[in-house]
């Protein structure tokens, strides 16, 4: 089984959104028995929230189900069991490092794809289809990295 965890700063925008699209993804292709995916944040400012709500509303245009959604954090346990910590942007990188003292084992989602940047972060931006759009494009990188 592949461990992967997706990490943003409250768990409850972009990494929710890695987790729910990437499950969706192997879900379409059979592959949920290779795959242990969730989500976390690096802060504790939206512990218990659900999924805000403009993620939501871009999920269920999807069909997809989100609504057992909780935002929580990232334990030390949780970094040292998962093969894959994909983060969203270098601040998470940064808390990680905070947090753990070592973040050798994350990645930037976009880095599957080549490229060196953060995701979007919609919170700011206020442009959920955006992030989606590069989250998805990260998942996708990330998924043909596999050879099933």
């Amino acid at each position: 089984m592949i461990k992967v965890m997706f990490v943003c700063h409250g768990n409850i925008c972009r990494s929710p959104m890695a987790e729910y699209l990437f499950k969706d993804m192997v879900n379409k292709l059979n592959l949920n028995n290779y795959f242990h995916i969730e989500s976390r944040a690096t802060s504790t400012e939206e512990i218990g929230n659900p999924i805000y709500y403009k993620v939501e509303e871009i999920f269920d245009r999807l069909g997809i189900d989100t609504s057992n959604h909780q935002a929580r954090q990232i334990t030390r346990r949780e970094y040292d069991l998962y093969d894959y910590i994909i983060v969203m942007d270098e601040y998470n990188l940064s808390n990680i490092k905070r947090m753990f003292n070592d973040n050798s084992k994350c990645k930037l989602l976009l880095s599957y794809v080549g490229i060196n940047r953060s995701i979007s972060d919609p919170w700011y931006t206020r442009d959920f289809n955006l992030a989606y759009n590069e989250i998805k494009m990260g998942l996708e990188g990330f998924l043909k990295t596999f050879k099933f």
